[in-house]
């Protein structure tokens, strides 16, 4: 049997301010933060904001903050104030329910509020700048 080392993946992230260099960085942050890997045997995913948040208050204020550029760079894009103040809300009902222990950790799995800000970022960008659109399949 040949074992061989898996080979490290690279990607580029994009460091433009174009809008579609944000959007893939958004839905690269996105899916670090809410989908990373999937659990065996359950076969959910889940991302490293349901882990980081296991830890007690560091954990919280380290995913809000990672949420909280996600709503940065929407910020960015020109989104309207209301979108923004319902991203933000997003984000702050997650941290909130994130520093209660135990139901806090449980919620994480449940309520993903980095994939509810990308598809109010998504919705934006594919009215607003629809070359930006990926096709999926």
């Amino acid at each position: 049997m040949n074992h061989t080392r898996p080979r490290p993946v690279s990607f580029t992230l994009p460091t433009g301010t174009d809008a579609a260099s944000v959007r893939a960085r958004v839905e690269m942050m996105e899916h670090l933060l809410e989908r990373s890997f999937v659990i065996p045997g359950v076969n959910m995913p889940v991302g490293i904001d349901a882990l980081i948040g296991l830890v007690p208050v560091l954990g919280d204020v380290v995913t809000a903050a990672m949420g909280a550029y996600i709503v940065w760079e929407a910020r960015n894009l020109g989104l309207p104030r209301w979108k923004l103040a319902r991203m933000g809300l997003n984000v702050l009902f997650d941290t909130a329910i994130g520093a209660i222990p135990v139901v806090g950790d449980a919620a994480d799995f449940v309520f993903r509020s980095n994939t509810r800000n990308l598809k109010i970022i998504r919705k934006h960008l594919d009215k607003h700048h629809p070359q930006t659109q990926v096709i999926e399949g």
